[in-house]
């Protein structure tokens, strides 16, 4: 069991407070966007098993992968670690995005690959051969947009805007069965002469402004997004306003958005985005549309279910991660944490204690397959691991 020191990435969207004030430091005035736990190659965690030695999670792991992820997982997933957890904070909206799934990864990363685009290149759409599942839960009251609302709610809040440049929108969203209209609609925003879709998004951003209400997530994305065609995009979308505790998880080509507040997430461990909006950088839009879709869903809250060992888990249908909480009570009898694969513990709150180390908000270790740990104390628990 190792302590793991972190990295907080320093995105543009992320809040300038929320995880400083999480870990009880004094923010830089610099947004902090997200803290990785894991070992992802950009910016694994590091620990120390060897005094006054710190190394990276992906040279230990490199070292006896058998050992440090349980030969199930080995055999499962290869030898690295598969998933990637996170503290996420949203101080202003993320890219509308979605992610694709493992057939379409390996064939788009063999594509580019084969065609030898550079691996950093603005316009390389695949990083890597492997989907992008993930799961976020609130810590505090979180917003999004996920999944596609029906066309006939989304031709509502368009038109109620009463903006003739949406009109064309609001037909098509009534003239075709559900998956054509999305799909026609999404494309025509996409594909429309950004003069014109940027004059379009000033007149909504304005309209959702006098109205609010329900309206006013729109002006709000339009504010730090001005002209940007994934502000209408947004539209076609269910709004969603997290409790802390309850979950949204993201499978693939379902297009979603975070637009602020603090959680835990947790993913597969991949790069692959396509964009829809809502940013400056590439956004192919053939190939986002292969990738998306074109359903209207209910973007299912998740609350956890919990065990009479006291974990509370909350359920999704992939293997590469497994996220579960405790909540630890003074004087409970000590949690048992052994587990046949690799865990990341994550505390949230209070002062538990995991094994011989103490966590305050923030701190997290790393659990080899098979090690044997308890949990105690007082405090928010955060499991990672992956379906055994």
């Amino acid at each position: 069991m190792d302590r793991l020191s972190n990295t907080v990435r320093p995105y543009a969207w992320g809040s300038t407070t929320a995880i400083p004030e999480l870990l009880g430091v004094a923010p830089t005035g610099e947004p902090q966007a997200e803290m990785w736990m894991g070992a992802h190659p950009g910016a694994p965690s590091r620990l120390t098993r060897t005094a006054g030695t710190e190394q990276p999670l992906t040279d230990i792991i490199a070292a006896d992968p058998e050992h440090e992820l349980g030969p199930a997982t080995v055999e499962k997933f290869g030898p690295r670690l598969p998933f990637l957890l996170k503290l996420l904070a949203a101080g202003a909206p993320l890219s509308l995005q979605v992610h694709p799934d493992l057939a379409q990864a390996k064939k788009g990363y063999e594509d580019e690959e084969r065609r030898s685009v550079p691996i950093d290149a603005p316009h390389r759409t695949y990083k890597d051969a492997n989907h992008k599942p993930e799961l976020i839960c609130a810590l505090t009251p979180f917003e999004g947009l996920c999944g596609f609302r029906r066309p006939t709610e989304a031709a509502e809040v368009m038109a109620a805007l009463g903006v003739d440049s949406l009109k064309p929108y609001v037909d098509l969203l009534g003239a075709h069965p559900e998956e054509a209209a999305l799909r026609e609609v999404l494309t025509a925003i996409l594909t429309a002469d950004p003069a014109e879709m940027a004059d379009t998004v000033t007149a909504a951003a304005a309209a959702a402004e006098r109205l609010g209400g329900a309206h006013a997530p729109y002006a709000r994305i339009a504010h730090h997004f001005p002209g940007d065609p994934g502000v209408i995009a947004a539209m076609l979308l269910n709004h969603v306003q997290l409790q802390p505790g309850e979950a949204l998880f993201l499978g693939a080509g379902v297009p979603h958005a975070y637009l602020g507040g603090l959680g835990v997430e947790i993913m597969a461990n991949s790069d692959n985005v396509l964009r829809c909006g809502l940013t400056p950088k590439h956004i192919d839009v053939p190939e986002l549309l292969g990738v998306v879709r074109f359903e209207a869903t209910d973007p299912g809250i998740l609350r956890p279910e919990a065990s009479p060992s006291g974990e509370e888990l909350y359920e999704t249908p992939v293997d590469e991660f497994r996220l579960s909480r405790y909540d630890l009570s003074p004087g409970a009898a000590p949690v048992d944490l052994t587990r046949s694969a690799p865990q990341i513990l994550l505390c949230t709150a209070g002062a538990p204690r995991v094994g011989t180390l103490d966590l305050a908000p923030g701190g997290s270790v790393f659990l080899p397959s098979d090690e044997s740990v308890e949990a105690s104390g007082t405090g928010t628990l955060f499991r990672a691991t992956v379906v055994a």
